[in-house]
């Protein structure tokens, strides 16, 4: 079918939807409520005219042999099989040719191979703005969305029916399709410093787990130790490159970050795996001269992660700054109590001492052994002073701060604390969710792609991988 004859088809049916209109509508005067009415026939007519050509544009190269081989076998023409497809002009119905061979078994549609529909029911740029969506909303919100702003309007349920294959296609073919992402990505120009970080944040699963918080007292509540649902923990990792510091800044420029997500799973084996080879394939493409640094807050199964994997060995080790402030905040308060202007003043004099003095770390846990041994401090305070003296006494080589400013590097962690809010929290962690591990991770798959700017090319390799499956 040529253009000429799509344009013929989609006028007539534009023309019609338009005379119906006409037949009843009061032109005189303009209101907003004419405008209105109009607005919506044009709509529908446009919706009637798109699905019309293109219903036609595909029909036409049903095949209508009543012998066909395919693969060296013969099949034969056994029926018509009409099926409603959803497409960006909304639902249209083909009338397709079913063949199977003559001793039975599997049938087969032509149609629906020669436009990479076999096993759809919605269209390519249906699916990818339902995916785009649900990525960042729920099914339900998606629907809403899409009958306010498209011409397509697909129920929660159809919409759950498109993110299941194609998140379990990624889950199958995600090393397919990200090395063939980072294969056309390049190192963003300026790049002087890598940072790598990890975080992890805790997820509401759809599994048994042991109750938390104080014990239920009160007769007629329940008491049972273990509840329907339980928190466990999501892991985030950051890749990002700095440039240079601006003028009148202290903190290195930021041009671009890549993620890693993962849901719960046992020691985070696939999340390592997958966060070593996105580092991989960003080392050997650095610049010569490139700083490595791995940037972590206090939590020890992460550093105990760092120290054990021989990945991190020619990286620069520290602690995000920001945390160690909250232990040295926690630290001023066992010294001098909570709220207390001595507390205010101990903490401000290290706070900027471990941005400006090599020795910082030290000084503090001087300070922190003088005054506790000049306080008459309770016990309450005794033992928090000592888990605060334990966390500097533990990582006081990774606080190097005035040295990586000094260079121009940065000191904070921030990505990868945005990215737990952003990639997880913000969507698996709303009211009333509860997930499985599988359905969040086909979320988190298509929200990763979206937060690290790589949404069109993995849109682009995912129907190219498809369609040579």
């Amino acid at each position: 079918m040529i253009v000429p004859e799509l344009i013929q088809v989609a006028i007539r049916e534009f023309r019609q939807k338009m005379a119906e209109l006409g037949k009843n509508l009061n032109t005189t005067p303009l209101t907003a409520q004419l405008a209105e009415q109009v607005t919506a026939a044009l709509k529908d007519a446009l919706t009637a005219a798109g699905a019309a050509a293109l219903q036609a544009f595909v029909q036409s190269y049903n095949p209508t042999d009543p012998l066909l081989e395919v693969k060296g076998q013969r099949l034969r023409f056994k029926m018509v099989s009409p099926k409603e497809f959803l497409t960006g002009f909304g639902p249209m119905v083909i009338e397709r040719s079913l063949y199977q061979a003559d001793a039975g078994g599997r049938s087969y549609v032509p149609l629906d191979d020669f436009w990479d529909m076999a096993g759809e029911f919605a269209t390519a740029e249906v699916r990818e703005a339902v995916l785009f969506s649900v990525a960042h909303v729920t099914a339900a919100e998606t629907e809403q969305l899409l009958r306010k702003c498209a011409l397509f309007h697909p129920s929660a349920t159809a919409i759950q029916h498109i993110v299941q294959p194609v998140g379990d296609f990624i889950e199958r073919r995600s090393e397919d399709l990200n090395n063939t992402i980072r294969a056309e990505e390049a190192i963003p120009k300026g790049t002087r410093v890598l940072v790598a970080s990890l975080d992890g944040v805790n997820v509401l699963l759809q599994e048994p787990g042991v109750k938390r918080g104080r014990p239920v007292e009160r007769p007629g509540l329940d008491s049972s130790p273990v509840q329907p649902t339980s928190y466990k923990n999501a892991m985030v990792g950051s890749i990002s490159f700095y440039g240079t510091v601006p003028k009148g800044k202290d903190c290195p420029q930021r041009l671009a970050s890549r993620y890693v997500a993962r849901m719960p799973e046992k020691e985070a084996l696939t999340f390592k795996q997958q966060f070593e080879t996105e580092l991989a394939d960003v080392e050997d493409r650095l610049p010569e001269k490139a700083v490595k640094v791995l940037l972590l807050d206090g939590h020890r199964t992460l550093w105990n992660y760092a120290e054990g994997t021989e990945r991190f060995v020619d990286y620069e080790k520290l602690i995000d700054y920001y945390h160690t402030t909250e232990h040295l905040s926690k630290a001023a308060e066992a010294l001098f109590g909570q709220g207390s202007r001595r507390a205010e003043g101990w903490y401000n004099q290290y706070r900027v001492k471990l941005l400006e003095e090599d020795d910082a770390a030290a000084a503090i846990l001087r300070s922190l052994d003088y005054y506790s041994h000049r306080q008459r401090l309770g016990k309450t305070r005794q033992d928090a002073l000592a888990q605060e003296r334990t966390f500097f006494s533990r990582n006081r080589r990774r606080m190097t701060y005035a040295s990586f400013r000094r260079r121009g590097l940065p000191i904070g962690n921030g990505p990868v604390e945005a990215a737990c809010k952003t990639l997880v929290k913000t969507r698996l962690c709303r009211s009333g969710m509860r997930w499985s591990r599988v359905g969040g991770q086909r979320i988190l798959s298509l929200r990763t792609y979206v937060k690290s700017q790589r949404w069109d090319r993995f849109w682009h390799h995912y129907l190219r991988l498809r369609q040579s499956a």
